[in-house]
């Protein structure tokens, strides 16, 4: 159940950003997948388990990175370099604002990396919130400063491994 109580004095506004009310918007905006798959599309396993109709159960360990070979650290970083190399095949970035946009009817969007997707998305979530009329409510991080902050690092380090599995 989620809490009713004011945001407190350092949400001055209220209603001008989806990040505002994260994940309740998110969820309440999303579809949900069947059985172990994910996805924006529903086509990914979901964490844990992997084969073609995502029924087999996949254990995987995280490894202290100061217990790692030298040879799994080269492998590690030789992936975070493959990422910077590698555009997304599903997702783009907006270079415009809706307006910039003309209302969508000129869509700004780019290619990026799949490294560089997932600091746009962190930037994305601490950015400044546009206010009406030009302002910019600066003292804002809605990925630090708000409740949703264990569950939104724990799924983006989620995604970010899925990625560079």
């Amino acid at each position: 159940v989620l809490s009713t109580s004011p945001l407190g004095p350092n949400f001055p506004f209220t209603g001008i950003d989806d990040r505002e009310n994260w994940p309740t918007v998110f969820y309440n905006r999303t579809c949900q997948c069947q059985g172990n798959f994910m996805g924006f599309n529903c086509g990914d396993c979901k964490f844990g388990f992997t084969s073609t109709n995502c029924t087999v159960r996949r254990r995987l360990i995280r490894k202290e990175i100061f217990r790692m070979t030298t040879a799994e650290k080269d492998k590690f970083i030789a992936y975070l370099n493959l990422a910077k190399r590698t555009i997304s095949s599903d997702y783009v970035i907006a270079t415009g604002t809706y307006e910039q946009m003309n209302n969508g009817s000129n869509p700004l969007f780019a290619d990026i990396n799949v490294y560089d997707l997932f600091v746009w998305l962190h930037y994305y979530s601490s950015r400044d919130a546009f206010i009406e009329g030009g302002q910019v409510w600066a003292d804002i991080d809605f990925a630090h400063e708000a409740p949703a902050f264990a569950p939104w690092h724990r799924y983006f380090l989620l995604r970010w491994e899925y990625e560079i599995q």
